[in-house]
């Protein structure tokens, strides 16, 4: 049975992992995005306030991207305590994820840090 438990252990670290890089892509490539489309109506034949209802659309997006992110590391450090409860045995380090960023923060205050 632990063998089981070993392989599940071992399954579940593959596609956390996976799941925060896919997420890192994601925010990625809406920053490019915003990038191009910023550079875009920088066209003087351009007025200067097209596009910007999708940036704003673009906006919400990439906060809802930073906030699954954070919910994924969440998800990594429940994880990360169950391992240690049912999978004993690890010899590799702990994730260590800071408080503040395990706590619910609203989109308005991760915004007012960047």
């Amino acid at each position: 049975m632990e063998n089981r438990i070993t392989v599940d252990a071992l399954h579940l670290k593959k596609l956390i992992r996976e799941a925060e890089a896919l997420s890192d892509e994601a925010i990625i490539a809406m920053a490019r995005l915003k990038q191009a489309m910023l550079v875009a109506r920088q066209n003087p034949q351009i007025e200067v306030y097209t596009g910007q209802r999708a940036l704003v659309r673009l906006t919400e997006a990439e906060s809802h991207a930073l906030a699954m992110s954070s919910n994924l590391l969440r998800v990594h450090d429940e994880l990360s305590k169950l391992a240690r409860v049912h999978a004993g045995g690890d010899l590799g380090e702990p994730t260590v994820i800071p408080k503040a960023d395990l706590a619910a923060a609203p989109a308005e205050r991760e915004r007012e840090r960047a």
